[in-house]
């Protein structure tokens, strides 16, 4: 899937001539690729599929060959010359290290950790509560929340691992908590929405048109069944996912206010003023360098999206969802890391990434829609309308792995092995 000597996307650019031997490579050089941001995420932290990663030399664009045999081109490269470290990763005078890019990458997280909580502590006073200013500032906390535990998962080799490893399990519980009430508020209104669209008018038929009438016509009647449980339907999701966002939003607020969150916040400050480095000779050798752990978690996203079904393998395949999930949570590893290594995330990736955030949220939708028709004792017009739910989200499922594969710039990794 990738020559030897082909260079990753989170290797930094030497100092070495052009793929055409004509000068050496500047800060011009086209960026490197990496994943896109994501936005909150309802899981509990990353998964580790086991993996190896292989680095390459100057000159070549990286990325896994075309199926002709030429390395495809990545997006935003000219397609010449040595892949680029993007726009802060460009001031690396060698290979990056712990001390060099991942404790500086680390402090700035926690204080941006410190400044979202202290946002969000002003405005859930009790005159602001509820407002879009603590939303946006929860959404900040797990996001840096998610940076650091990504990047203590990564590269925990070139930290206490002990203490790395603590953190992230606490971490990953705190965004766990904080985001679900957001993913229900979103759930709910997806679901909502397309209540909202099946049922709606049809458009007129085409006149002189007789099969077109047919068409229509039966179509209307779909409408007319579906309308008819389509209200009791909503107002079923309705009850359903707020009683679930009442109660999450609950627990966070009991879990912002628990010893167990003093203790991460108290973590998050002390790291924010010093990163604990390894001990003894072994841990020094693995903190000096930082390009092993992140090809590593590039590699494992490539195995994994090499991995994913076929798009032929039929409708309604609920047990494939967890490959593409898997293949989501590493993606933003990969991000994380290219963030360390090279200073900031390639937009290459930033519509695959988009791809796989929309597959996670018709996945979750499409199962509330289920879970909501197996309630006893509904009318049959309410569980025709949630079944009709149902197979609209599972066809927006389909559709976002369909854009996940257009817009994948690895063409080949997309062939199971």
């Amino acid at each position: 899937m990738r020559r030897p000597d082909q260079q990753t996307t989170t290797r930094p650019a030497p100092e070495a001539t052009l793929g055409n031997g004509t000068g050496p490579a500047g800060p011009d050089a086209a960026p490197g690729a990496g994943p896109a941001a994501q936005p909150g995420d309802p899981g509990t932290g990353p998964d580790t599929p086991p993996a190896g990663a292989r680095s390459a030399g100057p000159g070549e664009p990286s990325g896994p060959p075309a199926a002709t045999g030429t390395p495809a081109a990545r997006p935003g490269s000219g397609g010449t010359g040595t892949a680029g470290t993007g726009t802060a990763g460009a001031g690396f005078t060698g290979e990056p290290t712990a001390e060099g890019a991942l404790a500086p990458y680390l402090r700035g997280q926690a204080a941006e950790f410190l400044r979202s909580l202290r946002l969000h502590h002003e405005y859930s006073a009790p005159a602001d509560a509820g407002g879009h200013g603590a939303a946006e500032a929860a959404r900040a906390l797990r996001r840096a929340a998610r940076r650091i535990g990504g990047s203590l998962h990564t590269f925990r080799a070139a930290l206490d691992p002990h203490w790395a490893d603590q953190l992230r399990g606490e971490l990953a519980w705190l965004t766990g908590i904080l985001a679900r009430e957001h993913a229900y508020a979103n759930r709910l209104a997806r679901l909502v929405d397309a209540l909202h669209l099946l049922s709606g008018p049809t458009l007129p038929a085409a006149r002189g048109a007789r099969a077109a009438g047919e068409a229509a016509g039966a179509d209307a009647q779909g409408r007319a069944a579906l309308g008819v449980g389509a209200a009791r339907a909503a107002a079923l999701l309705e009850r359903r996912l707020t009683l679930a966002r009442t109660r999450s939003h609950s627990a966070a607020l009991q879990a912002l206010g628990s010893s167990r969150f003093h203790a991460i916040a108290d973590a998050v400050a002390l790291l924010a003023s010093e990163v604990p480095a390894p001990s003894g000779h072994a841990g020094r050798a693995a903190a000096a360098s930082l390009l092993e752990p992140a090809e590593l978690a590039e590699q494992r996203l490539l195995t994994a999206v090499a991995a994913l079904p076929p798009d032929d393998t039929g409708p309604y395949n609920e047990a494939q969802d967890a490959a593409w999930h898997q293949a989501r949570l590493l993606l933003r590893l990969h991000r994380y890391a290219h963030e360390v290594v090279l200073g900031g995330a390639d937009p290459g990736l930033t519509a695959p990434g988009h791809a796989l955030d929309l597959h996670r949220d018709a996945v979750e939708a499409a199962g509330a829609a289920a879970a909501a028709a197996r309630t006893p004792r509904i009318a049959p017009a309410t569980a025709y309308a949630l079944g009709v739910l149902h197979a609209d989200q599972r066809h927006g499922v389909e559709s976002a792995r369909a854009a996940f594969r257009e817009t994948w710039p690895y063409a080949t990794a997309l062939a199971a092995p």
